[in-house]
């Protein structure tokens, strides 16, 4: 069980090793989901794992639960087991939590692949609805659903767009590329 401070992770120097700055977006990225989903319930995130057993990616997911803000976010490999626990998280920049009432405006669900839920994890300018939508990704029946309302829809659709248009590397723009055309087949569906 790797038990974590957040804080440890927060900031980390240039020179700080890479495995050690892949552990901390690792962390992270589990309190973005956690906070971004229900609390006092578990659920499966979109989050792969990152442990690889005898050399090969475990294909689990994270499963993600918090109770309270002054405890740790507990979580776990759906397949390998591979455990922890995550404290100090609270007021991160991570912390999805609402700090508001929200208007409730209908949710659709959309299903996206593993490339696309990956590359919207990575987005540099998202409003904070949008980053809660995005780690809010949650997995049923070996697929990867994403719930939004119309106005989060069009938000990052467009947010996709612009880093796309800026990107210099080439590999990742065709990355957004094929996220933006996934997103924007979904926009342009009737019924949606």
């Amino acid at each position: 069980m790797l038990v974590a401070d957040l804080h440890h992770f927060l900031d980390l120097s240039p020179d700080t090793p890479g495995p050690a700055r892949r552990l901390g977006e690792h962390l992270a990225n589990i309190v973005a989901a956690a906070t971004a989903g229900d609390a006092h319930t578990a659920w499966e995130t979109a989050l792969p794992c990152r442990r690889r057993p005898a050399n090969r990616r475990c294909p689990g997911r994270i499963i993600v639960i918090y109770t309270q803000q002054e405890t740790s976010i507990s979580w776990r490999c759906s397949l390998c087991g591979d455990d922890g626990a995550i404290s100090n998280w609270a007021g991160s920049p991570f912390d999805l939590r609402r700090q508001r009432l929200a208007l409730t405006e209908s949710v659709h669900e959309i299903v996206i692949d593993d490339q696309t839920a990956a590359i919207l994890r990575t987005l540099s300018f998202l409003d904070i609805d949008c980053q809660r939508a995005v780690f809010a990704i949650r997995t049923r029946d070996n697929s990867l659903h994403l719930a939004l309302t119309d106005s989060d829809l069009d938000e990052l659709i467009g947010a996709v767009a612009a880093e796309a248009n800026h990107e210099p590397n080439w590999r990742r723009q065709q990355r957004l590329d094929a996220a933006f055309d996934a997103l924007n087949t979904v926009a342009n569906t009737s019924g949606w």
